[in-house]
């Protein structure tokens, strides 16, 4: 008796072993899935494949950079054929982002292109690359890491605000477009600090105070993300937004 191929996940944007992207990793390997950890530090994703092979899972290391379509090209390309055993992508996250405060009149050309490039071209790549592949076989699911500057600008986050808001409206259209055919597209928002290593090492002092279950937990975040792509396709979620307990808004 022929045994059953494994599913396929695409996770693009992995980098520290505390981050959301090695925790979505994580989750869909435990779940069964072969994952294609994707980022732009081979040491980082390497270290992430390592770790799945730990647990008994499996995964396999790219090298990518979602800002760069013959990246992005080139990694689909083996998500549709990631070798014997495997079946197709069948689920796909992009999680690329970058965050800093920048005063409005301060902020240049070039780094206003660059979060934009990272936040939002990435995504638009990304989800097109998966809906060519994806849509053909009238099931799958794809997600997008948003923030609650997806929703609202802050004072010095024009640049941050304008490249989410742009990858929910990218979401929302794939969402309408390919629903209908099978293909389900959710945007996830993150309201509120992640407790990893990316905030504790550019912000540790407003850390500390809110140690308390005052940031997300990525494991739990990832949970949420699971929890999507096993939706059933009667009732399926566009969109929902994740916040500590502790978070007002």
């Amino acid at each position: 008796m022929t045994s059953p191929l494994k599913p396929t996940a695409v996770v693009m944007g992995v980098g520290s072993e505390q981050g959301l992207g090695a925790a979505l990793c994580r989750k869909f390997a435990a779940q069964g899935h072969h994952v294609l950890v994707a980022g732009r530090s081979g040491a980082k994703v390497s270290q992430v494949v390592q770790t799945l092979y730990a647990r008994q899972g499996s995964g396999e290391a790219i090298v990518a950079d979602a800002t760069n379509e013959a990246d992005v090209v080139r990694l689909f390309e083996r998500a549709v054929s990631p070798g014997p055993g495997f079946a197709p992508v069948d689920l796909v996250v992009f999680n690329v982002g970058n965050n800093r405060q920048v005063p409005f009149r301060e902020l240049d050309a070039a780094l206003f292109e660059e979060f934009w490039r990272a936040g939002c071209f990435g995504g638009f790549l990304v989800g097109r690359e998966a809906a060519r592949r994806m849509v053909p076989l009238g099931r799958g699911t794809v997600l997008f890491t948003g923030a609650s500057a997806s929703l609202r600008g802050k004072p010095g986050f024009a640049q941050f605000a304008a490249a989410k808001a742009g990858l929910r409206m990218i979401s929302q259209s794939m969402a309408r477009e390919f629903g209908p055919q099978g293909l389900h597209v959710a945007h996830v928002v993150i309201d509120g600090g992640i407790n990893g290593e990316r905030l504790r090492s550019l912000a540790p002092q407003p850390v500390l105070p809110r140690e308390d279950d005052g940031l997300l937990d990525s494991d739990a975040i990832a949970e949420t993300y699971w929890q999507l792509h096993r939706q059933h396709r009667s009732a399926w979620t566009q969109e929902v937004d994740l916040r500590p307990f502790k978070e007002s808004f």
